[in-house]
């Protein structure tokens, strides 16, 4: 019986898509579940799977194009998958082959495409390599230890690129490369610029001694880590005093409608996450409700799985307040712009040994600059310097998060 291979349902305010890759051509047999092709929305990434086992009996969509809910992509032909021939004891296996002999699969792997296209690149097949994600899935990390592992060695690549034997030398060229935007960097472009055009943007600057947090986190890093199998971040300690500081100024976390102020009474965080595709936002709910485990938890979870590319569109939605973390990257300093229509970003920086004057004498401490942009429209600068008081105030004396004072 032929089935139709059609666009999934898209997310809400997601009126088409862009098909990056199938993942099998026309005459492969493919299993039930087993994913077909990725469809990029400006979002995210979804994976069509297999509706039965079968063959592939015709591609309808080829790479490249624009798509939308319901489209026919292809047509599966449905039957039994008959089983991989077993490759010949004389034959030397090429590193696609080898996977036939060297581990035996009990279903399709579930991949995220940035490892699908790391396997490409070095010719592997995903049954090849042992993954350590969730339900066994392989990440990144997985693919390159395998690589630098014995096991890659021992595999004879067919298709490798011959030895140069001849030594050609040639003039140095001036070339261009024109490629064009992925959908989420369009759309991250798009909002940028569209925040920069809607909001009257202003940023606020303070430092913050983080000498009392340092030593917190050193003291009970371990047994924090041991109770709760999750290692204490910095990103919790900013995100509890955002809220706090969010508590005492709420029209920090309010959004703007139309000529409507918007007061949000719950605490939904976005943090950015830096993934192959580009910046993303995943956003952590009732933060307030959370415990500093929970919330180190919920991070890992949702920026894992925005790197991996299998983040969901309710996860990037809704967010009332946004942190950024330049410093991981070496910022000392920058204005972020504002993640619209929310009305306020932090902006957290590098961390470095600077000299400050304590009770008359100068000692060196671990200094972050912090920087809040805000929409000007309806934050007044009094209440943005306030709040970012407030949040340097809870870091230097951390018991404060705690005691909520």
């Amino acid at each position: 019986m032929s089935i139709d291979i059609k666009v999934p349902p898209l997310p809400e305010s997601v009126s088409d898509a862009m098909l990056v890759a199938w993942h099998k051509n026309v005459g492969e047999s493919v299993s039930r579940d087993e994913n077909l092709v990725d469809l990029e929305t400006d979002k995210v990434v979804l994976e069509v799977p297999a509706p039965a086992s079968g063959t592939i009996a015709k591609i309808i969509v080829e790479n490249g194009a624009t798509v939308e809910a319901g489209d026919v992509l292809a047509v599966l032909e449905e039957g039994e998958v008959s089983a991989d021939i077993p490759v010949a004891a004389s034959a030397a296996p090429t590193k696609k082959a080898a996977a036939a002999v060297t581990k035996e699969s009990s279903g399709p792997i579930k991949t995220s495409p940035a490892v699908r296209r790391l396997l490409d690149e070095h010719d592997l097949d995903a049954t090849m390599v042992l993954g350590t994600g969730k339900d066994g899935r392989i990440t990144k990390s997985d693919v390159m230890t395998f690589l630098k592992s014995d096991d890659s060695a021992n595999v004879t690549p067919g298709d490798q690129q011959p030895e140069v034997t001849e030594s050609v030398e040639v003039g140095l060229e001036r070339t261009e490369q024109r490629v064009p935007m992925t959908r989420l960097r369009a759309r991250i472009a798009e909002r940028l610029v569209d925040a920069q055009q809607t909001a009257a943007m202003l940023t606020t600057f303070n430092e913050v001694d983080l000498t009392e947090v340092m030593a917190l986190r050193k003291k009970y890093r371990d047994s924090f880590e041991k109770k709760h199998d999750v290692r204490l971040g910095f990103m919790s300690f900013f995100a509890k005093a955002s809220v706090e500081a969010l508590k005492l100024y709420p029209v920090v976390n309010a959004s703007v409608e139309g000529t409507d102020i918007i007061y949000h009474n719950y605490f939904d965080i976005g943090i950015a996450v830096s993934s192959e595709r580009g910046l993303m936002v995943p956003v952590i709910r009732d933060v307030d409700q959370m415990s500093f485990a929970d919330f180190e938890t919920a991070l890992n979870d949702v920026a894992a799985r925005a790197q991996a590319g299998t983040i969901g569109m309710e996860d990037l939605t809704g967010g009332t307040f946004t942190i950024t973390n330049g410093g991981i990257f070496g910022s000392m300093m920058s204005t972020p712009i504002l993640n619209q229509p929310q009305s306020a970003i932090l902006g957290m920086h590098s961390i470095q040994q600077r000299p400050m004057v304590v009770d008359g004498d100068i000692v060196a401490r671990p200094m972050m600059y912090l920087a809040l942009t805000y929409d000007h429209r309806i934050i007044d600068g009094k209440e943005a310097v306030q709040f970012l008081v407030s949040i340097k105030d809870q870091l230097e004396d951390p018991a404060r998060l705690l005691l909520q004072v």
